[in-house]
């Protein structure tokens, strides 16, 4: 397929949601990567639940590097279907189906995908403190917040009250995780293939926003100190995780290796794509580079 006929393509980037930010860094590397192949690209500043924009900017086809809510939900690709604008990533239903925690976990549960023991709590009634009925230490998480927007690591009951009442300034869903204690590992998927397993280590011991996205809290180790069959395990899992959703084109999927079972804890179906992220990072090691990487996403979306 020859470059020209991509067309004008926009790389959608900021957004309404808490992860705005962060969308620009994924955006901004996305927008000079495609550039940087010759294509002929532009970069769409979204600031609100509109695509005005888009409709202005007459493009072939969208990139889409929004991160969270409006994103990553679902509603972002609705509306490009609706402009009959083809677009990166996965569809509609998937796109939800990421995002939302509690919605993915029931599914996972359901095809027998590992996944730690979780609770899930709405909006307290009145003055009623909901009960906790799962074991601390636990993880409670906004049910459809990425980037660990939100998330806490609560190590006693007695912090459960104040962690829940902060996780509800997020979203009105938040689930309770177990915390299982293991190796921290992702499983990048392209083209419906997995690629090599990325290990992270946190110099803390929860891999939270800051573990992310400072520079020199993590350690990141490709390919995985995994044994052999633990590492066919964690890739079946993920490629698993990925297709039961809808998944198409790329996705990273999180996982936890506790007492030799890779357990999933959620699929990112627009993972951050700067050329140090995670889903590059196993690209790089399967010998794509991050402007391949963008480009073969981008015939992707063309060929679906």
């Amino acid at each position: 397929m020859k470059k020209d006929k991509f067309g004008r393509i926009g790389v959608l980037m900021g957004g309404p949601s808490s992860e705005r930010d962060i969308s620009f860094k994924s955006g901004k590397a996305v927008y000079q990567a495609l550039k940087s192949q010759g294509l002929n690209v532009i970069p769409i500043d979204i600031r609100s639940n509109s695509l005005k924009q888009v409709k202005q900017a007459k493009i072939s086809l969208a990139f889409i590097a929004l991160h969270g809510k409006f994103g990553e939900d679902g509603t972002v690709q609705s509306m490009l279907e609706a402009m009959r604008i083809p677009y990166t990533g996965s569809g509609i239903i998937a796109s939800y189906l990421c995002l939302d925690k509690v919605a993915s976990r029931r599914i996972f549960k359901h095809h027998n995908i590992p996944v730690p023991e979780f609770q899930i709590f709405y909006p307290r009634i009145k003055s009623c403190m909901p009960k906790l009925n799962i074991t601390v230490p636990i993880v409670l998480k906004p049910s459809s917040q990425g980037s660990s927007i939100g998330v806490t690591f609560v190590a006693r009951r007695c912090q459960f009250k104040s962690s829940l009442t902060n996780a509800f300034k997020y979203d009105d869903t938040v689930i309770a995780e177990e915390y299982l204690p293991g190796r921290e590992i992702t499983v990048g998927i392209l083209e419906d293939k997995p690629l090599p397993i990325v290990e992270i280590v946190p110099k803390k011991k929860f891999f939270d926003f800051q573990a992310k996205y400072e520079k020199g809290k993590s350690e990141y180790i490709v390919p995985a100190r995994l044994s052999q069959r633990q590492y066919s395990r964690a890739q079946e899992i993920g490629l698993m995780a990925h297709r039961l959703l809808g998944c198409r084109g790329f996705s990273r999927v999180d996982m936890i290796l506790h007492k030799d079972t890779p357990f999933v804890l959620e699929v990112n179906s627009i993972p951050g794509l700067t050329s140090t992220s995670l889903l590059p990072m196993a690209a790089e090691a399967k010998g794509i580079s991050f402007g391949q990487l963008c480009l073969r996403i981008v015939k992707s979306a063309m060929q679906k």
